[in-house]
């Protein structure tokens, strides 16, 4: 936030991130929050395994690299231990739908005060583009060269719907694909880190990312998948939104 990336010599300058990646558009997004409401001195982030770790190389807060699956125990024992202090998750689909569903639901059934980000590409970003918990019905990934089929593999995993049922403060879930849906996720961001700051409980925002390496699309084409195949199937906006939040 303001300062030049001090990474190794051989990618100074350059992104850690694909080209066309949702991921850098959101760590924008969520360093604006924190510096418009006075919070990056008191936040600390929870990193996932996967591309959403890079994110520690980019956003100057204090941060913690959890183990596979396990961003939202780890930001627990910081919250429980530092309760002033705001604490998030930064997940990727694949970590927080599959390795990771267990702590992401029953942090939400607790109503732990914390704040999960949750970046849904559908695919595994950083290990090769595999099927995750969240590819599309009849999606070519590495791992389903004929599409996925669902009679083998069942549905996509709608989790915000899933933490949409619990007893948690607030669930969104926003998209990155044009200016006018990456201003209605900010303002989705914001209002999940004003419920923790108002100590309201659980608050969680998914975000629709494109993955062009990983969809063998350039990244106007992933731009354009995300309006006409995956909206359609996960569909923005506001899941559960408290009086006041």
């Amino acid at each position: 936030m303001g300062k030049e990336y001090k990474g190794p010599d051989c990618i100074k300058g350059t992104s850690g991130y694909c080209a066309g990646c949702g991921h850098g558009i959101i760590n924008r997004l969520i360093a604006e929050v924190l510096e418009e409401m006075g919070l990056e001195k008191k936040t600390i982030i929870s990193l996932a395994v996967g591309c959403s770790c890079i994110m520690g190389d980019y956003v100057e807060v204090d941060k913690i690299q959890a183990p596979h699956g396990r961003a939202p125990a780890t930001a627990t024992g910081i919250k429980r231990m530092r309760p002033d202090n705001l604490v998030l998750t930064y997940q990727g689909d694949g970590d927080i739908a599959s390795i990771g569903c267990a702590e992401i639901i029953h942090a939400a059934a607790r109503n732990e005060k914390i704040t999960t980000i949750f970046v849904n590409n559908g695919v595994y970003g950083m290990t090769g583009g595999q099927m995750a918990p969240t590819t599309l019905p009849h999606q070519v990934t590495a791992t389903s060269p004929r599409g996925r089929d669902t009679s083998l593999t069942g549905m996509p995993v709608k989790l915000s719907e899933m933490i949409a049922v619990l007893p948690v403060a607030y669930v969104a879930r926003g998209s990155v694909h044009n200016p006018a849906s990456i201003k209605k996720t900010k303002s989705y961001i914001k209002k999940a880190i004003q419920a923790q700051v108002d100590k309201e409980g659980f608050s969680m925002v998914e975000v629709l990312a494109p993955c062009p390496t990983n969809w063998h699309l350039s990244p106007l084409a992933s731009m354009e998948r995300i309006e006409q195949e995956v909206i359609p199937y996960y569909t923005p906006g506001e899941l559960v939104k408290k009086e006041g939040v």
